[in-house]
């Protein structure tokens, strides 16, 4: 059954650089789409978006479901707002002076505290599945936007991976603290264009462990 949208993201892509290639193409259309959506999300929460960026979200549509009205929101919204006061907005949710009003880590949220056993463990499983970080990005690898590129290349098949470690790795690093970041992140004082991204996100993760569970 198909869970997900098909949302034509891909105009958007085309300023940011492509994946790494894997050793083996996108399983299916559903997984290339749930590859692409997070792909989309974790775009949004690493830096605030160009125009060019904000102009394509403006173009995009969804259809009737939940997602894809979340979808619709971000799109009416894109259209209304400009590149300077979404920079002004991520600055303000998520670098701040001293710190952003949210902390988008897994140790943070598990723990109450930066730098925790949840990133200890992290670092672990993406040493097992081949996964370093990128040349000039210092951010704690338990960042959401991290989390959500390995599930990306994980959808794909761009990391070669045997049955189940993508649920696996969902269920140990997302579904326990992801839900509550993008629900803080709805209700942010300073989030506006950020506030129907985390409904997308919210609902990603939700039809996430929905169908992880049905595939147990």
């Amino acid at each position: 059954m198909l869970l997900y949208t098909q949302v034509a993201c891909r105009e958007i892509y085309k300023n940011m650089p492509a994946s790494q290639p894997g050793n083996r193409p996108a399983r299916d259309a559903e997984n290339q789409a749930r590859s692409e959506m997070y792909r989309f999300v974790a775009s949004l929460l690493s830096a605030a978006p160009n125009q060019d960026m904000i102009d394509g979200i403006a173009a995009l549509t969804g259809d009737q479901t939940p997602l894809g009205q979340a979808i619709t929101a971000l799109s009416e919204t894109a259209r209304s707002t400009q590149a300077a006061t979404v920079e002004r907005e991520f600055f303000d949710l998520f670098i701040g002076v001293g710190r952003g009003e949210l902390l988008p880590y897994a140790s943070f949220y598990q723990t109450g505290f930066l730098n925790e056993r949840p990133l200890a463990e992290l670092r672990g499983d993406l040493t097992r599945l081949g996964v370093a970080r990128i040349e000039g990005r210092f951010e704690p690898e338990d960042h959401i936007a991290l989390l959500f590129e390995v599930m990306a290349d994980l959808a794909s098949g761009a990391l070669a991976v045997d049955a189940g470690i993508e649920a696996d790795f969902f269920a140990r690093h997302i579904a326990p603290w992801a839900a509550q970041f993008f629900d803080d992140l709805a209700i942010a004082p300073s989030a506006s264009f950020y506030r129907p991204v985390a409904e997308i996100g919210r609902l990603l993760v939700d039809i996430e462990a929905r169908a992880f569970s049905l595939a147990a």
